[in-house]
Parts: C-alpha cells; sequence; structure tokens
C-alpha cells in the first residue's frame, strides 16, 4: 500500500510539474511573441512578413514546451521529434507547391521589387498591385479585372514596375511624304512637345529622322514626363500631331503596294 502510495504520490508531482511546466512555458511564449512584436513594429520589416514569423515563431515555441512537458512526464520525445520529422517531410512534400509560394512571398516582401499601389508588369499579366500576401499577389487590371497570381510564377520571372521611378519616356514614330516638308515637320514636331507643360523639359525632348521607309520619312520623337502622366501625354500627342499635320499639309503616308500584272 505505501508503495502504490509512492507512485501515486511521485506521478501527482509529475503530473503537476508537467503542466506548471506547460502553462508557464505558454505564458513565456505570450511573453516572448510580445517582445518580439514590439521589436518588429520598431524596425522596417513588413506586417505581413512580420505577422507570418510570429505565427511560426509562437508555434515552434509552443511546441517545444508541449515536448518539455511530456519529457517531463518520462515520456520519450524522441520519438515524437522523429514523428513530427516525418509528418513535416510529408507536409513538405505534399504542399511543395505551396511552400515555394511562401518562400517567393517572403522574397517579394523582403526585396521588394514592388509595393501595393504599383503598376507592373509579372507573369505574363498586367495591373495595379492590391494585395501583396505570403501565398499570392493581386493585380487590378486597367478594365477590372482582379487577378491572383502565386508568388512563385512572379518571382521565377521577369518584374517590370512602371511605378518604380517618378518619370518614364514617352516614345513616338510620326510618317511624312517624301514630298513633304522636312523641316517643317520637325519644326511642327517640336512645337507641339515644347507646347505641352506636362513635357518635362530634362531631359529635353528629342526630335530626329530615324528611317527612310519605303513608303515614308519616320521621325522618331522622344519626351519625358511624370510616370503619372505617361498614358495622357502619349494619347494627347497622337491626336495633336495628326490635327496639326493636316493643318499644315503635311501628310501621313499609308503603306502602299504596287502590283505589276506581266503581259
Amino acid at each position: 500500500m505505501d508503495l502504490i502510495m509512492t507512485y501515486v504520490t511521485l506521478y501527482s508531482f509529475k503530473i503537476l510539474g508537467s503542466l506548471a511546466i506547460f502553462f508557464i512555458g505558454k505564458w513565456l511564449v505570450g511573453v516572448i511573441v510580445v517582445i518580439i512584436t514590439k521589436m518588429m513594429s520598431k524596425s522596417s520589416l513588413d506586417e505581413t512578413l512580420s505577422k507570418f514569423l510570429l505565427k511560426v515563431t509562437s508555434g515552434i515555441l509552443l511546441v517545444i514546451v508541449v515536448l518539455a512537458a511530456l519529457s517531463n512526464l518520462g515520456i520519450n520525445t524522441t520519438s515524437f521529434v522523429a514523428m513530427f520529422g516525418a509528418a513535416g517531410l510529408a507536409i513538405g512534400l505534399a504542399f511543395k507547391d505551396t511552400f515555394s509560394n511562401i518562400g517567393a512571398g517572403v522574397l517579394l516582401i523582403f526585396f521588394k521589387p514592388f509595393k501595393v499601389g504599383d503598376f507592373i508588369s509579372a507573369a505574363g499579366e498586367m495591373g495595379s498591385v492590391e494585395e501583396i500576401n505570403i501565398f499570392s499577389t493581386l493585380l487590378l487590371t486597367p478594365d477590372n479585372k482582379q487577378i491572383t497570381i502565386p508568388n512563385s510564377g512572379i518571382i521565377g520571372g521577369n518584374i517590370t514596375n512602371f511605378s518604380a521611378k517618378n518619370t518614364r519616356r514617352v516614345d513616338f514614330v510620326f510618317g511624312i511624304g517624301y514630298d513633304d516638308d522636312l523641316k517643317l515637320a520637325k519644326s511642327t514636331l517640336e512645337n507641339i512637345v515644347n507646347e505641352d507643360e506636362r513635357v518635362l523639359k530634362d531631359p529635353a525632348p528629342f526630335v530626329g529622322v530615324s528611317e527612310l521607309a519605303d513608303s515614308s520619312v519616320n521621325f522618331t520623337l522622344r519626351v519625358w514626363a511624370k510616370s503619372e502622366d505617361y498614358w495622357a501625354v502619349h494619347f494627347d500627342t497622337i491626336e495633336k500631331v495628326k490635327l496639326t499635320f493636316d493643318e499644315k499639309n503635311i501628310s501621313i503616308p499609308y503603306p502602299q503596294m504596287d502590283i505589276h500584272q506581266n503581259r
């Protein structure tokens, strides 16, 4: 009877000790998470990445606390560690694409090739970035379609960020007929861009003859504008050139084909 009481007392203390380890450990995990949260809030680390790292850290610490509590009961935790390892391997193989997206998401958030609000081209799609999460990136196309792209598809290809710089160059090619006044056409193009307040003076606009084509003399026109004015300058300049050329009787030839018939 005394032996039974000794075992009951011994295991009662072990159970109480394990419960104490669990609850105190859980409390310490909460304290550590709060400290890490405060440290991350003071750093420049992205909020999405911070939340993900906090969840991972919290999960790992809780697993350690549970193993410590089980070990105090005299349970061999080596088998549990092996089981967790095997389960982790199985989960990793089953969800390799998901983990690939997570890894890519961490890289996107850490290196920041673009941010929310930027207009980008990635994974064969173009649009404004609506959201960057740990699994995917959401784009809003100019015609108001939402596209969800897995992060691994973005990080594995070229990324073009049209909003990364404050200014962009707008390129045009305009053709005139061979019989038209070359100098008049050039000065007309120069006047059109110089009168547009959205066109930047530095770098200065460029106008030059770039090609003597089959049916036209082609001018290359290059101007710089603020990124937000890019498309407005693009469309307005094309319209203005056509109207002004018509006023000054400068022709814009269309492709011609000569057909010879053998008799």
